[in-house]
């Protein structure tokens, strides 16, 4: 564990005084944020466009049209791979580095796009989906650590939400494609394999880029990480830096061999912060935004409007409304601080989700009823469940969309982000998993309606949780968040039993 001597324990706390950089003040901060964050738009991309190609590949593949579990399992199966590569992620992130693990994120995406495009049946799709996830999954835990490590603390927050923006911002993408796609032959094919394109290009970006500087610090490469910090910071901050980083390096308890993952349940405070960072992720999932985002074109289905390429078109103006909420949050973030955010969102989307349960409650009990579907009766209600569409990502997308990312980039120690950061991300894509894989089940069996006044009383939980157990980390440094969770564990006497519970 590091311990960072700073005079006066009453403000141990508090940030540092220093001079402070604006999102745009570093030319060099920027273009290693938007490159990293291509991996956000890969993630954003994957979730995007499955939605629409789904309703085409029903159309080429009578098997898949028949089945419900089969197209729930085209979807899921790419979170399948996803859950694998963040779980590995975590640890190829430690041992080899966040520049080598974007790397391989590339390539096992890009084949796995290649394959689905050229897919002869469904279960070769089904395997080109896996691929897709592996990557999807490294790099749903590269990116942000990268993006952290690299960015001044008093912009931190909306750095790593430039991760999240792309995310939103591949969903976009991927209505646009959807729609650009609605009349060429093959046009699953097309949706499915451009997607190869952006993982290529960031694969070419990356290798100019260095690896990340505190990374190199703990891997005892010291001229290379000051050669890198120097391209963000003036001279003066620089030194303020190099001494915060050198006296993190001399007073942590390093482990003798590369951290496990059950290392993280050994220490309490570790315990208390990847609790706080996988419940995040979890409410992420369960509070519906994948939901909403892999099913939007079946959802605007469902509220009445039966032609697939409105239902593609109302779904690009809900990302987006998730894109532009998601700007909001990264102006917001290093300014109302991550928890204030997130409990904010949670409210608005409590709200949300009522109102898309009136919405589907009240068609269902309407004359034309919800065997009307595929008709034209019932469009006043189909646009207010769409509206509550937009509203709800309207609340979302500010808060809970980047702060479980922002929150998980910045509450783990050195040796233990990478590890820490992809279990993390690993429970937020078994949540991803668990709601793709029954949310049309879940429909089945109680309604449209029912099924979003459950998810409206995950939320309420998700409120609680982040009330109780989520700290604070708005512009503290890494140190300085470390001693946060050791107090949290262990008292104000937080170092010393932190460091006895370390060599025991």
């Amino acid at each position: 564990m590091t311990i960072l001597s700073m005079a006066g324990s009453s403000g141990a706390l508090d940030p540092l005084p220093k001079r402070k950089m604006s999102y745009f003040s570093n030319r060099y901060v920027v273009g290693l944020t938007v490159t990293a964050g291509i991996g956000g738009l890969l993630f954003g991309y994957d979730t995007g466009v499955i939605s629409g190609a789904l309703l085409y590949i029903r159309d080429d593949f009578k098997v898949v049209s028949e089945n419900s579990f089969l197209q729930e399992t085209i979807v899921s199966m790419a979170l399948v791979g996803a859950m694998i590569g963040a779980a590995g992620g975590g640890w190829v992130n430690d041992a080899y580095g966040r520049k080598r693990a974007t790397l391989l994120a590339d390539v096992v995406f890009t084949i796995g796009s290649l394959v689905m495009c050229a897919a002869p049946d469904p279960y070769v799709l089904i395997f080109g989906r896996l691929l897709v996830g592996l990557g999807v999954g490294i790099a749903s835990v590269t990116a942000p650590v990268y993006i952290a490590e690299a960015s001044p603390t008093e912009i931190r927050g909306g750095l790593v939400g430039t991760n999240v923006l792309m995310i939103t911002g591949g969903q976009f993408l991927s209505y646009l494609v959807n729609l650009a796609f609605t009349e060429v032959p093959g046009t699953w094919r097309g949706m499915l394999g451009v997607a190869a394109v952006p993982a290529i290009i960031q694969f070419f970006l990356m290798l100019l880029l260095p690896e990340s500087p505190r990374w190199l610090y703990l891997k005892n490469d010291k001229a290379k990480a000051i050669a890198v910090l120097a391209k963000i910071y003036d001279p003066d901050r620089l030194e303020e830096e190099i001494d915060m980083l050198a006296a993190a390096s001399d007073d942590e308890v390093q482990p003798e061999k590369s951290v496990s993952y059950f290392d993280v349940f050994r220490v309490k405070e570790m315990r208390l912060a990847f609790f706080a960072g996988a419940g995040l992720q979890a409410f992420q999932q369960f509070t519906g935004i994948n939901t909403v985002m892999y099913y939007s074109p079946t959802i605007v289905q469902m509220a009445g409007f039966s032609s697939n390429q409105l239902a593609l078109l109302l779904s690009l103006i809900v990302a987006a409304t998730n894109a532009a909420g998601t700007v909001v949050g990264i102006y917001l973030i290093d300014r109302c601080g991550r928890r204030l955010l997130a409990l904010t969102s949670l409210s608005g989307v409590i709200i949300s989700l009522l109102i898309l349960s009136g919405a589907f409650f009240l068609q269902s009990t309407s004359l034309c009823g919800l065997h009307t579907l595929h008709g034209n009766c019932g469009t006043s209600l189909g646009w207010f469940a769409v509206v509550g569409l937009a509203l709800y990502i309207g609340f979302f997308s500010p808060g809970m969309g980047p702060v479980p990312w922002a929150v998980n980039s910045e509450i783990y120690p050195e040796a233990y982000r990478g590890v820490c950061g992809g279990m993390s991300a690993t429970v937020n894509w078994m949540s991803n998993l668990i709601v793709a894989q029954t949310f049309l089940t879940v429909v089945s069996a109680v309604g449209t309606a029912g099924t979003f006044l459950i998810i409206a009383g995950v939320a309420v939980v998700a409120f609680v949780f982040v009330a109780l157990f989520v700290p604070e980390t708005k512009g503290l440094t890494f140190e300085q968040v470390e001693r946060l969770w050791r107090e949290r564990a262990w008292g104000s006497d937080g170092s010393r039993q932190s460091l006895l519970a370390a060599e025991a």
